[in-house]
């Protein structure tokens, strides 16, 4: 019986599908509402950290560009630890001192930070599978 389960549950691929959607969508919202509103909250960052305000368009790459690869299957790998790399910067800009805190419902202070980074790093890992737009398998 449970080898019946496991038979019917083993698709890789559409495993890889659905985080590649969840990551990919999920950093998306992030990426329109920084379209919509603008980088001048992730420049004030940059700038009370010392470091250039033109960095923060690397924000639109890691959150807007990077996640409809991800989604298309289009340079999975690197679209992926793009994003984790982005997640590394946003715990680096305000992260960093909740690093050991949690947050008034009781959950990880940083948890979605972390999510990001991980699924991304497990997304770079597993690569698009056979659901991508490219028929190349070198560019998903």
């Amino acid at each position: 019986m449970i080898g019946s389960f496991n038979r019917l549950l083993a698709h890789d691929d559409a495993g890889k599908f659905l985080l590649r959607l969840t990551v990919g969508g999920l950093m998306l919202f992030h990426g329109i509402s920084k379209l919509l509103t603008g980088a001048s909250g992730i420049k004030g960052l940059l700038a009370a950290h010392g470091l250039p305000e033109f960095i923060a368009y690397g924000t639109f790459l890691g959150e807007i560009i990077a996640p409809i690869f991800i989604i298309l299957g289009v340079l999975t790998r690197p679209s992926a630890l793009l994003v984790a790399f982005t997640m590394f910067v946003a715990w680096l800009m305000v992260g960093l001192d909740k690093t050991f805190l949690l947050d008034k419902t009781g959950a990880w202070a940083i948890e979605s930070i972390v999510y990001f980074f991980v699924s991304a790093i497990a997304v770079a890992f597993l690569g698009a599978g056979k659901f991508s737009i490219m028929k190349n398998t070198n560019w998903r």
